[in-house]
C-alpha cells in the first residue's frame, strides 16, 4: 500500500521500484513519528513546570534539537530514494503511531514518561524494519540508516529513563 508518497524521479541504485516504494512507505511512517515526537519534545521544553524547571527546560531543548536533525535526515533519505517526503501536519497525523499529549499537569516526570514511551515505540518499529529493509527489500543503505536512528533513540531513551 502506498502511503502519501509518490515517485518523483527514476533512480538507478540497484533497488527495484516496488522495493523502493515499500521502504519509503515505512520511512514515511517514521518521518511522521519523528516529527510528532519532535513537536511533543518542544511542547515539554516550552511548558514544563516545577522546581526542576530550568534543568528540564535545557534538557528538553537538547533532545528536540537532536530530533530536528533526525527529521531532516529521514526526509532526505526519502528524497534520495526518488520520492517526495510527506510534509504536512495532516499527513504526519495520518501516518504516525504516536498520540498527542493529554495531560492536566506539566510536570517533568509526566513529560519524561510519555516521551520515553514514544522513543521506545519508535525503537521497536525501527528494529522490526532493519532486517526487512536489508533482506526482503535489498536496501542495505536504508537498513544501515535506520540502525543508526535506532541507536540514537536508544541513547535518548536512556537519558530520559535516567531522569526517572
Amino acid at each position: 500500500m502506498t502511503i502519501n508518497t509518490f515517485k518523483i524521479m527514476k533512480t538507478n541504485i540497484g533497488i527495484t521500484e516496488r522495493n523502493s516504494q515499500l521502504v519509503v512507505d515505512e520511512l514515511a511512517k517514521n518521518l511522521a513519528d519523528e516529527y510528532i515526537l519532535y513537536t511533543k519534545t518542544r511542547n515539554a521544553h516550552w511548558n514544563v513546570e516545577g522546581v526542576d524547571f530550568f534543568e528540564k527546560h535545557k534538557f528538553f531543548e537538547s533532545q528536540y534539537t537532536q530530533l530536528e536533525d533526525v527529521v531532516d535526515r529521514v526526509a532526505e533519505r526519502i528524497r534520495s530514494l526518488g520520492f517526495y517526503a510527506p510534509a504536512t501536519l495532516s499527513s504526519f497525523l495520518s501516518l504516525t503511531q504516536l498520540t498527542e499529549f493529554n495531560r492536566e499537569k506539566n510536570d517533568s516526570n509526566g513529560f519524561i514518561k510519555e516521551l520515553l514511551m514514544d522513543h521506545e515505540s519508535i525503537i521497536i518499529m525501527l528494529r522490526a524494519n532493519i532486517s526487512k529493509f536489508s533482506f526482503e527489500y535489498h536496501d542495505a543503505g536504508s537498513s544501515d540508516f535506520i540502525t543508526g536512528l535506532m541507536e540514537e533513540h536508544e541513547k535518548m531513551a536512556w537519558l530520559l529513563r535516567s531522569h526517572l
